[in-house]
């Protein structure tokens, strides 16, 4: 693969259309050509204290973010007609739906391809685990600030350019 969009979403809280940062790369002829990152206000608007442990984002952060569908006015022209990657897809594809759902917006159904699977089938057992930072490390990209949206985004891309 060699054309695709990898994304990744931080949320506030357990909700998944809570996503208070998105970070995105775009990759065409197997070099990154553009890279998007955002704040969201999110939707519902509160933040839990294991979320905040994690991604290290709260409430005065976002405050004065824009809310998801002005955000994704700016991602989706970027990611026109390419496939999505996420390290487990299945976290966010979920929380791009939901946001949309939250925001009433007509979903078009993108198609996700997963590193995290992608890893598990080439991989294995050789690896400790396949956490972001582990598969990415395996793949000799060096993943700094991990679950800061744009440096996940950036560690996917390169899973999937060396697995995808």
């Amino acid at each position: 693969m060699t054309d695709f969009a990898a994304i990744d979403f931080e949320t506030a809280n357990e909700q998944p259309s809570s996503v208070c940062s998105v970070g995105v790369v775009v990759v065409r002829g197997g070099r990154i050509v553009d890279t998007f990152y955002s704040l969201i206000h999110p939707e519902p608007e509160y933040y839990q204290w294991f979320c905040q442990r994690v991604h290290g984002l709260s409430a005065e952060d976002t405050d004065d973010a824009p809310v998801f569908p002005a955000v994704w006015s700016r991602i989706e022209p970027l990611i026109e007609g390419l496939p999505l990657v996420a390290h487990n897809a299945r976290f966010d594809e979920g929380c791009l739906k939901a946001v949309f759902r939250v925001y009433q917006m007509d979903y078009p159904d993108y198609e996700f391809f997963d590193t995290l699977a992608a890893s598990r089938r080439h991989f294995g057992c050789r690896l400790p685990n396949h956490q972001l930072q582990t598969v990415s490390a395996a793949c000799g990209f060096d993943l700094e600030n991990h679950h800061h949206a744009l440096a996940d985004a950036q560690a996917c891309a390169a899973i999937a350019l060396k697995l995808l």
